[in-house]
């Protein structure tokens, strides 16, 4: 028995996991500053309504889909170490630099402070000048938020790719993907109170100077595997098991270069393209309209108890089963003999259904005799439906691994989020557009029994809710079994 087999592995791949999972985390807590803020804080002073939060959130999703069309070639070409520490600290300026955005206001429209600000009649020139000023200014700080945030999955996701053989890495994946799920159980918790007692705009300092402390962490922490220290012969050939060679330290970490305008010539990008462009924006839809929806439908602010408990509840549910989403492949794999695409593939159907219970938060909403408080169903549901996409997420990230080289992996991350980006831009600025135009028209607008802005809701739970399995069913079609890309030397 070699030296190898009798010393005990090493497990130094988990704490680079913990990274990745706290990095996904702070990832989406700074998305979520503004969606907990927008309504109750920052909109009576600024006197935006439905439709301008809807740009300024189409407009991130545009901007985040651009940008991680070249994230991903960019971390390929830096290297994931220099990549993410670039990546984390642009997304955290920008974060923070949302703080200024009254400040500039105020200068820029004559007020002298923010009481005069909020005396502003609403509907008067100045109100509207008021509003055109801050929509652009909160736009330019999004859009340094999204330059940094489209590295953030690129990056794990090759990171994952170089610590993680392939029958481990959905389950790996499902673990710092819950982050973004954490990100968001956190949130309600934190941002609300923190802009109660010091201002919105401490909110966004705040939680945007989280990102410096891990910077400070990463350098330390990564180094590939095989240079690490703390990983040792037992384990790097745990990793490095898909390789073909025996010697684990001469694996090839990156594997052959693919151009960036060769990737759109395989199928297999295509429906990973596919699989984000038709999911993505349903995620986003929840986690930048929720705390808005509890406070239209049932009036629970995001600052009150009730709002931040609902909230809470619905990523604890996101979060608990989301994570099991990750390890179902696995079992298939290990288990049932399957090959990793087609366990994956698999789980991803079966998870395809979740998002059906969307279908039922409205009708549930709305039932007038129900046992509990009606706020509770639509935070049940979208929870199961949220875990369902984490799930999900988990699974179609690690299908990249599965078919494409280490070299190319952050690559074809970043062309699938620019897809789910550009899905997301849709279906956030079209559901701005009809909420305020579903409110408008009152009684005289309805769908499927419901009316005004339950009716705009109803039509966009129903897309939701069918998104995934036509999204699964196209993937299927145009990579129906496991075939990995070749590149020719």
């Amino acid at each position: 028995m070699s030296p190898i087999q009798t010393t005990k592995m090493t497990n130094y791949r988990w704490i680079i996991c913990a990274m990745l999972f706290f990095a996904t985390t702070v990832n989406y807590m700074d998305r979520q500053v503004l969606s907990l803020t927008w309504k109750d804080f920052i909109a009576p002073e600024f006197h935006w309504d439905d439709h301008h939060y809807g740009i300024i959130t189409a407009a991130f999703s545009i901007l985040y889909a651009v940008f991680c069309l070249f994230a991903g070639k960019f971390i390929d070409w830096m290297g994931t170490k220099k990549g993410y520490l670039w990546a984390i600290f642009v997304w955290s300026v920008g974060a923070c630099l949302h703080a200024l955005c009254g400040w500039v206001t105020l200068k820029y429209v004559g007020l002298e402070n923010m009481t005069a600000l909020r005396a502003v009649q609403a509907g008067s020139n100045i109100a509207s000048s008021v509003a055109m000023v801050s929509v652009y200014l909160f736009l330019f700080c999004r859009a340094i938020l999204a330059l940094g945030e489209s590295g953030n999955f690129p990056a794990a996701i090759k990171v994952t790719a170089e610590y993680f053989p392939k029958k481990d890495r959905a389950f790996a994946t499902s673990i710092f993907n819950a982050g973004a799920s954490v990100g968001a159980l956190a949130a309600p918790l934190s941002i609300p109170p923190l802009a109660e007692a010091f201002g919105w705009e401490m909110a966004f300092i705040i939680i945007g100077g989280l990102g410096f402390i891990w910077m400070a962490l990463w350098v330390f922490v990564y180094d590939k595997p095989n240079k690490s220290k703390h990983v040792n012969a037992a384990e790097l050939t745990y990793i490095n098991q898909d390789a073909e060679v025996e010697d684990p330290k001469e694996a090839n970490d990156e594997g052959s270069q693919i151009s960036f305008a060769k990737c759109f010539t395989f199928k297999q990008t295509w429906s990973f393209i596919v699989g984000k462009f038709m999911t993505d924006g349903v995620w986003w839809f929840y986690l930048f309209w929720a705390p808005a929806y509890f406070s239209d439908q049932f009036g629970y602010k995001s600052s009150s108890t009730m709002g931040q408990m609902l909230i809470f509840v619905l990523y604890l549910i996101v979060t608990v089963v989301s994570i099991f989403g990750g390890y179902l492949p696995k079992l298939f794999v290990e288990k049932r003999g399957m090959n990793p695409y087609s366990g994956r593939m698999l789980a991803m159907l079966i998870f395809a259904f979740f998002p059906l219970f969307a279908l039922f938060t409205q009708p549930l909403a709305m039932w007038e005799s129900s046992p509990i408080n009606p706020a509770w169903w639509p935070a049940i549901i979208i929870g199961l439906a949220g875990a369902g996409h984490q799930a999900w997420s988990a699974n179609l990230f690690s299908t990249i691994g599965d078919m494409f080289p280490k070299s190319t992996i952050a690559t074809i991350t970043g062309i699938g989020a620019m897809a789910g980006g550009l899905g997301s831009m849709l279906i956030q600025y079209y559901s701005g557009k009809l909420f305020t135009f579903a409110e408008n028209q009152g009684s005289a607008f309805t769908f499927l029994g419901f009316e005004g802005k339950p009716a705009g809701y109803m039509i966009v739970f129903c897309f939701c809710a069918v998104a995934y399995l036509i999204g699964w069913c196209i993937m299927k079609t145009l990579v129906p079994k496991y075939k990995p890309v070749v590149v020719e030397d």
